[in-house]
């Protein structure tokens, strides 16, 4: 692994020395580096634990100690020699303060674990975990053991919700047979005529005829009783081991605490992982709260409208439900596993991530590029993978470039290890090409839900196509989807070579925590440096740019989309009956267009780059209306004589009652009011 202390010095701005066996020989030098007090960085994953028990036992140590794999990375693959400018990237990145301390969530587990399937082998898996847990079995039956050592369930599941530690089940018990009382002896089973009666121990209904001689036969145990009607029950659990065919939730990401083996996986190496991890499921846990959310941003409901559903539709766990009369979502932090891709389709920033903050994330990608540039550097990739399957193929591939069976990571593609690679969007990626990224990749390694590949793509071809606008010439973004580490290696080498330029003048400003402030920064940046000046650029439907069209002969003003707009983008005038649009902060939620009465607005997604993005423009305006009474305009000519005209042939509506409509909403009580008095005048 070549190394340049000097050169990666000169990058970091300071003397560096080399090491090359600090965790064996060496391992004294470490010690005296976290006596200082100054921040270290091991440039080695592999030995983690063993710097970290070095560091606890070292007296006097004060270091705080950060771990950065510049090995697999970059160090062993065929352009190593090259691969200088990264590593001082990385080593930069490593330095970075440690992220915000963010909410947690808490789980409580006392072990009490519901194992469903076929009873023989949920007895089974019970033996094998059940000195480590409290086993209760829920079974429609099958040839188990004679001697029941765990409580058995039987009859109809009506529903399973819940999370790790607080499982609900809800179900039934509809069949004569009891199979907490059974105690297998078969004796049922002989005992019917009809046959009626199988291995599984359950009576089938349509078959029986009711000759009853199982329960003379079955008068010890009691485990059959034909007069029973089916019982409701509810028990709660907070493990939960589904070993039917057809799993108890079907969404691509279950509630933790929650494992299934189907049929045919119950003796792999999936299924001693599942005992393994259900035997640690056992105390308190806590895990980040991975999302923030400010309900006066969200684009999801006003007016009983529902405009936005971007995030409900995305979550792979179910975890984020519509709260209609609140007019907000809402997300279940336990069910949350983290993904972050809510964040990302969120087109106005009311859902944020917060594991790391946005903020955090781009100091990182900044320090990255610019580190990368400062060290001779040219035309970086960055790329974007998970911590756990990603972050395997990428070392996986650097192990193979070690004994020359791989090219391994290229020296211009820096890999960047998040949560998920759903949680950064097109705000941060369009931000990494404004500071000097030639290209973003994200590394799929099919543990993303399908959904999150597509809103992905979406994406992606919303910002090239900023990009091609704007006069960037090349491939900017890329979607890779790598099973193994041959596969990735092939990968990597086509994507060394897709090269997107760049501005010549490299963006400065850091990722806001507002989502929106962020793109706009960005978008600015990159058309002051944009080799074409295009007044408007369109967008694929989906994108969160775009215009508002109205047509004028529907329009009647009524304003019902400037109060169902949640971005202040439609506007009304006080001054005059206008209706205007501040274009920058349209999201395109389609709010407007759902409450609209007239169905007079349609979007039009695309994005302005004229300085009237950011200013008022009048979509639609009117005569004013004046009051037949004191002459005060109080609507427009427009709505006040459609509102007539469909109003003028009404019974409740005629003579001085219509020219009541002609009023303003003073002059109409006024009116009323003395045509009241004059009404008991007369009387009198």
């Amino acid at each position: 692994m070549p190394l340049d202390p000097e050169a990666l010095g000169r990058a970091l701005d300071e003397k560096l020395t080399l090491h090359s066996t600090l965790c064996r020989r060496e391992a004294g030098a470490f010690q005296q580096a976290v006596k200082t007090g100054a921040d270290v960085v091991v440039a080695c994953t592999q030995e983690k634990r063993l710097f970290g028990e070095l560091g606890q036992q070292t007296e006097g140590a004060l270091s705080p100690i950060r771990f950065v794999n510049i090995r697999e990375t970059g160090g062993w693959s065929k352009d190593a020699k090259s691969a200088m400018p990264k590593l001082a990237a990385l080593l930069a990145a490593a330095r970075l303060p440690e992220p915000e301390p963010v909410a947690t969530v808490t789980y409580k587990s006392a072990g009490r674990l519901l194992l469903i399937g076929p009873l023989e082998e949920a007895e089974r898996f019970a033996a094998v975990v059940g000195d480590a847990l409290d086993v209760t079995i829920f079974s429609r039956g099958g040839s188990g053991a004679q001697e029941r050592k765990y409580p058995v369930m039987g009859g109809r599941i009506e529903s399973l919700t819940g999370w790790l530690g607080a499982f609900q089940l809800a179900w039934s018990q509809d069949n004569p047979i009891d199979l907490d009382l059974c105690t297998r002896c078969n004796a049922c089973v002989a005992a019917c005529p009809e046959q009626a009666i199988g291995l599984d121990y359950q009576v089938d209904l349509q078959a029986c005829k009711s000759h009853r001689a199982c329960v003379k036969v079955c008068d010890v145990a009691g485990a059959i009783d034909f007069t029973r009607e089916p019982v409701a029950h509810s028990d709660s659990f907070d493990l939960v081991l589904d070993l039917r065919r057809q799993p108890a939730f079907l969404q691509h990401a279950p509630p933790q605490g929650y494992f299934h083996l189907p049929p045919g996986q119950e003796n792999g190496p999936k299924a001693l992982d599942v005992v393994i991890k259900l035997r640690e499921l056992v105390g308190e846990f806590e895990k980040p709260k991975f999302f923030a959310y400010k309900q006066k941003l969200c684009a999801h409901s006003r007016n009983e409208q529902v405009g936005c559903s971007a995030c409900i539709d995305i979550c792979s766990a179910e975890a984020i439900s519509s709260d209609k009369s609140r007019q907000q979502v809402k997300v279940n932090a336990s069910l949350c596993v983290g993904c972050g891709a809510c964040t990302t389709v969120c087109p106005t920033g009311a859902m944020t991530y917060s594991y790391p903050r946005a903020n955090e994330q781009g100091a990182k990608i900044r320090t990255l590029l610019s580190t990368y540039e400062k060290a001779g550097g040219a035309a970086p990739i960055l790329l974007l993978h998970s911590q756990e399957r990603g972050q395997v193929l990428v070392e996986e591939l650097g192990r193979a470039a070690r004994v020359g069976a791989a090219e391994g990571v290229p020296a211009n593609v820096i890999p960047i290890a998040v949560w998920h690679i759903a949680s950064i969007g097109i705000e941060v990626w369009l931000t990494a090409v404004a500071q000097g990224a030639s290209h973003v990749a994200l590394l799929a390694t099919g543990e993303e839900a399908p959904q999150y590949l597509d809103a992905l793509r979406l994406q992606m071809e919303v910002a090239q196509s900023i990009l091609e606008g704007l006069g960037y010439e090349g491939s900017h973004f890329s979607l890779l989807q790598s099973r193994s580490g041959a596969d990735l290696d092939q990968d990597l080498r086509l994507l060394a070579r897709r090269r997107g330029a760049t501005p010549k003048v490299r963006a400065r400003h850091a990722v806001s925590a507002e989502k929106r402030t962020t793109a706009e920064l960005t978008l600015d940046h990159l058309f002051e440096q944009a080799p074409k000046q295009p007044e408007s650029i369109a967008l694929p439907a989906g994108a969160p740019f775009g215009s508002v069209t109205v047509d004028k002969d529907k329009c009647t003003l009524c304003m019902s989309c400037v109060g169902a707009c949640p971005a202040s983008a439609l506007q009304d005038n006080q001054l005059a009956p206008q209706l205007r649009l501040v274009e920058k902060n349209c999201v395109q939620c389609g709010l407007c267009e759902k409450t609209c009465p007239e169905k007079a607005i349609t979007l039009e997604p695309r994005l302005l780059l004229t300085p009237e993005r950011k200013q008022p423009r009048v979509l639609n305006e009117a005569k004013p209306y004046a009051c037949i009474r004191c002459g005060k305009p109080f609507g427009t000519l427009k709505a006040i004589e459609s509102m007539l005209g469909k109003l003028a042939g009404h019974s409740m509506f005629q003579g001085a009652a219509l020219d009541r409509l002609k009023m303003c909403g003073d002059c109409r009580v006024i009116d009323i009011y003395s045509s009241e008095n004059e009404t008991r005048i007369h009387d009198v």
